[in-house]
């Protein structure tokens, strides 16, 4: 299945280089220097848990997980399922929250 139109734009305007292979073979939309960007248009808490931990597993220490407006909250509950902290932006990027490591418990 190919990438919509807009989901082509947003990962454009993500720094860095685009859809990089991590070394377990998963692809990142996004990978600079410093920060990983994943780009999740699928509302479906398994999609975004899985978008979660791609971030976790690239190792920058800036993680951005992209979504609509209405999936933030989900997006943010995946994110402490997945013990990751970072930051969940909307899509156009007017909102923002930060999932620190305080409220990600780890066990």
């Amino acid at each position: 299945m190919g990438e919509s139109a807009t989901h082509k734009r947003l990962k454009n305007k993500a720094p860095g280089s685009k859809e990089v292979t991590l070394s377990s073979g998963k692809r990142v939309d996004s990978l600079s220097f410093k920060r990983a960007t994943e780009i999740e248009r699928k509302g479906t808490s398994t999609a975004l848990k899985k978008a979660a931990l791609r971030l976790k597993e690239s190792d920058k220490p800036q993680k951005v997980l992209q979504v609509p407006q209405k999936d933030m909250f989900k997006a943010v509950a995946a994110m402490k399922d997945a013990h990751v902290s970072g930051t969940v932006k909307n899509l156009s990027g007017t909102k923002r929250q930060y999932v620190g490591l305080s409220k990600v418990k780890v066990k």
